[in-house]
């Protein structure tokens, strides 16, 4: 089996280096960015099972990112975290296509056990698109 890869997008740079390094030590590949400029530009040449995303970020902040991410990468799986939680932004977020809104200090064991369902929920929709698209060739030549 694959390792996971997660893409934690968060401005500030001391929550960053203390959750790669937490998350790296229970086996997960991570990529971290600063602003959601810079993690949209990751996902331009990267595929992660996870991103895990800061809802309060100067500039473009999580919502507006996870937005360009479901428009752009619909097959991407974003967890929101947030220092200022409340009703409305996590309806927002999952609204917008979350999978999950949590608050921090998120619990470890928590934040892996969604990001493990992230996993699983990615490899499903990228199995079914290919299940599609065979499909579809096929009836294109009359197989």
């Amino acid at each position: 089996m694959l390792p996971t890869t997660v893409l934690i997008v968060d401005d500030d740079p001391e929550f960053l280096d203390l959750m790669a390094e937490r998350m790296a030590s229970r086996g997960l590949i991570v990529t971290t960015a600063q602003n959601g400029h810079q993690a949209l530009n990751y996902l331009e040449g990267n595929k992660y099972d996870a991103i895990i995303l800061d809802m309060m970020m100067p500039g473009m902040d999580g919502i507006e990112t996870l937005k360009r991410v479901r428009q752009d990468h619909p097959d991407m799986q974003v967890i929101l975290l947030t220092g200022y939680g409340s009703v409305e932004t996590g309806v927002e977020a999952i609204r917008e296509g979350a999978l999950d809104y949590l608050e921090k200090p998120a619990d470890m064991e928590e934040l892996t056990q969604k990001i493990t369902e992230a996993k699983t929920r990615r490899t499903l929709l990228v199995d079914k698109a290919r299940e599609e698209a065979v499909r579809e060739a096929l009836k294109k030549y009359g197989w």
